[in-house]
């Protein structure tokens, strides 16, 4: 295990990892959340494409789903392994029990809950997203959602996403959360 990260009174015992649906705001409000923690924070797409030098909808495309699915425990897991620090993952991540039980193990799972309404104003613009490459991509958003919402329930912690809140202050909803319920993962000293 890594050491503990230590910054304005918190102690950073294991990594955050942001879960959830893909429009909820998991890379966004990790990024603020590290910065606020003063720890690393890490994407895991990002780390993905970084590998494999192209995109994640490449990877898609060339490779597959499953092959994609491979790589992208093998970089959670990678990344876990590290200092304590913040880590947001692809919306799917968490659909495979293996990922849940290793982050549930190494780190802490937090989902960012966002409603349907919520996550099509956030992605429905968007390219980037492979699996809403299809004729109605509301439609398979809103499959998606209604099959990965009891996943996501599964998760160490649940922070609803909430509208109009800036990152700041979801950032803090999480942190409080944390410090709450998980003391073995975020702890306050005096």
């Amino acid at each position: 295990m890594a050491d503990a990260a230590v910054h304005k009174g918190l102690i950073l015992h294991k990594t955050i990892v942001f879960v959830g649906m893909m429009g909820a705001g998991k890379t966004a409000v990790g990024r603020t959340l590290a910065a606020q923690l003063g720890v690393v924070f890490r994407d895991s797409d990002h780390e993905i494409e970084e590998a494999a030098n192209r995109t994640i909808a490449e990877i898609f495309s060339r490779d597959g789903e499953a092959f994609f699915r491979r790589k992208e425990s093998q970089v959670i897991e990678r990344l876990l392994e590290g200092e304590p620090g913040v880590l947001s993952t692809g919306g799917g991540a968490f659909v495979s029990e293996a990922n849940r039980a290793m982050i549930s193990r190494m780190g802490v799972s937090v989902w960012l809950n966002a409603d349907l309404e919520l996550l099509w104003e956030r992605v429905r613009h968007k390219d980037t997203r492979p699996l809403l490459r299809t004729p109605d991509p509301k439609g398979t958003l809103r499959a998606l959602y209604e099959a990965r919402v009891p996943v996501y329930a599964k998760a160490d912690i649940e922070v609803v996403s909430v509208p109009g809140l800036s990152l700041d202050q979801m950032a803090r909803r999480v942190s409080q959360a944390l410090l709450a319920r998980r003391p073995d993962v975020l702890e306050k000293v005096e």
